[in-house]
C-alpha cells in the first residue's frame, strides 16, 4: 500500500514561478546500470526534484535495495516483476510493463494525478502510454538510442519488434527528446517524426563526480608499472563499442610508444572474442580484461588514466566521455554519432575515423608525445562540459519541454481515441 503520508500529493505550482508532479519510467536506475540511461534519469530526476518538483521514479527492483525509498528527493519504486519465468526478452519486457501499470494506478490513485509522464526508452512505451490515456496526462519520451541504429538496420523478428515499439512511443509522445544532433535525424529518418517534435537536450554529468579522488600511486601499481601510461576504456563489451578497433590499435601504438598499458573495463558478450584478439595480436601482457568494476574504482581509474578512448561505432551521445572529462583525462573519441559533437578535435579532445584502428593509434599517440597538449586540451574539455554538460543547465531545458507540453495541453481538448476511431485507422 502506498501510504499518502509518506508520500505528499503537495500541491505544487506550474511552469515559471510553479512547480510540478513528475512521473518517470525507466527500467533501470541507480544501483541497476545497464548503459546510460540509469545515468541520465538519476541525474535528471536529482536535479528536476532539488528544484522544488516532486518526482517518483518508477523502475525495477535490484537486489539489496528498498522497493520504496526517498532517494534524497527523488520517491523511487522498485517493482518485482511477475514470479513467472520469461521465455526471452521480449516476454520479459512485456511482464515488467504490466508490473509497471497496475503499479502506476494504485500510485495515482493514492497519491493524485502527475503533470507528466517522461518514458525513458522502448522498454517502458506500453505502461507509459496506458497510464497516458488512463488519467490523461500528457506523455514525453526520450529515445536514448535505437534498435535501428544499435544494428546497422533491423535484421531479425526481434529486432523489428523492437523497432516498431520505438516508432509507437514515438507517434504516442507529445514531444521527443533525444540527446545529440546525430540522433535527431536518426528518429527523423527512422520513424519519419517531424522537426518540431524533437527537442535536442544532450544528456548531462555531475561535475562534482571525482570529489575527494587523486591519483593513487599503489592503486595504480595493481594495473600498470610506474613507467607506463595508461590507456583507459570503460563501457559494454559488445560490438558498437568498438573494444575490437582498439585491440587493433595496441600494436602500433606500443611500436611508437612501448610503455604503455591497456585498460579495459565492462563486461559483455564480447569478452572472450576481445581475449582471443588480444592473444592472437601477440599483446595480450599489455592489455588487461578487469570485469566489471565498482564506481569507486571506476573513479579511481579514470583518475589513474593518461588518456580515456570511447572507439565507438555508434553512439548516440556518449556519457563516458564526458565522465573523462570531468576527471581531468584526454580523450580520444571516434568521429561518429553524438560523440562527434562532444569532442572538439585537437582543442578538447582528439577525434579518430570511425571503426580504423591506425588513426585510433595516432590520436593516442598524439596525447602520449605532446603533454603539455594534452594539458590544454583537458583545461577546455572541463570548461565546455562546466558550460553545456551540467545538469542545472539539462534540467532547465527538461523542465521547460515539460511546461511547453502541459501549456499545449490545456489549449487542445485531447482523449484517448475510441475503438471505432482506432479500427477506422487500420
Amino acid at each position: 500500500m502506498i501510504k499518502s503520508k509518506t508520500i505528499a500529493s503537495a500541491c505544487f505550482k506550474l511552469g515559471g514561478d510553479k512547480y510540478m508532479r513528475v512521473l518517470m519510467l525507466s527500467w533501470e536506475y541507480p544501483p541497476r546500470i545497464v548503459g546510460g540511461i540509469s545515468r541520465v534519469v538519476y541525474g535528471l530526476a536529482q536535479k528536476i526534484a532539488s528544484e522544488g518538483n516532486e518526482v517518483h521514479v518508477i523502475t525495477c527492483w535490484e537486489m539489496g535495495t528498498k522497493e520504496l525509498e526517498k532517494d534524497k528527493n527523488v520517491y523511487v519504486h522498485r517493482l518485482h516483476s511477475y514470479d513467472v519465468a520469461a521465455n526471452n526478452f521480449v516476454d520479459w519486457v512485456l511482464q515488467l510493463n504490466y508490473v509497471l501499470i497496475e503499479y502506476g494506478v494504485k500510485l495515482i490513485n493514492e497519491t493524485g494525478r502527475f503533470d507528466i509522464i517522461h518514458a525513458h526508452d522502448w522498454i517502458v512505451a506500453f505502461a507509459a502510454r496506458a497510464l497516458k490515456y488512463s488519467y490523461t496526462i500528457p506523455m514525453v519520451a526520450t529515445i536514448h538510442a535505437t534498435e535501428h541504429g544499435r544494428n546497422c538496420g533491423i535484421h531479425s523478428c526481434t529486432q523489428s519488434y523492437i523497432n516498431n515499439v520505438e516508432w509507437w512511443l514515438a507517434y504516442e509522445s507529445w514531444k521527443l527528446i533525444v540527446n545529440s544532433g546525430y540522433m535527431r535525424n536518426e528518429v527523423k529518418r527512422v520513424f519519419n517524426i517531424p522537426d518540431d517534435k524533437i527537442y535536442i537536450i544532450p544528456n548531462g554529468v555531475n561535475l562534482n563526480k571525482f570529489d575527494g579522488y587523486k591519483k593513487d600511486i599503489e592503486f595504480r601499481r595493481k594495473y600498470a608499472s610506474d613507467n607506463e601510461k595508461i590507456v583507459f576504456f570503460v563501457g559494454r563489451l559488445v560490438n558498437e563499442k568498438g573494444v575490437h578497433v582498439l585491440i587493433d590499435s595496441v600494436s602500433k601504438t606500443l611500436h611508437y610508444y612501448n610503455d604503455t598499458k591497456f585498460i579495459i573495463a565492462g563486461k559483455g558478450p564480447e569478452l572472450d572474442h576481445l581475449k582471443s584478439l588480444a592473444y592472437q595480436r601477440g599483446i595480450a601482457h599489455k592489455v588487461c580484461f578487469t570485469g566489471y568494476i565498482c564506481e569507486d574504482e571506476l573513479k579511481k581509474l579514470y583518475k589513474c588514466a593518461d588518456v580515456a578512448v570511447f572507439p565507438s561505432l555508434y553512439e548516440p551521445f556518449g556519457i563516458v566521455a564526458l565522465e573523462g572529462m570531468v576527471a581531468n583525462v584526454p580523450v580520444v573519441v571516434s568521429d561518429t554519432g553524438g560523440l562527434a559533437e562532444i569532442v572538439e578535435h585537437g582543442v578538447d579532445g582528439m577525434k579518430s575515423y570511425t571503426g580504423n584502428s591506425n588513426s585510433l593509434a595516432d590520436s593516442i599517440l598524439e596525447i602520449l608525445h605532446n603533454p603539455d597538449k594534452a594539458e590544454a586540451m583537458k583545461k577546455k574539455a572541463y570548461e565546455k562540459v562546466n558550460t553545456i554538460y551540467n545538469w542545472d543547465v539539462v534540467a532547465k531545458q527538461t523542465l521547460n519541454v515539460y511546461n511547453d507540453i502541459i501549456q499545449e495541453t490545456k489549449r487542445i481538448n485531447w482523449k484517448m481515441p475510441s475503438i471505432k476511431e482506432e479500427l477506422d485507422n487500420l
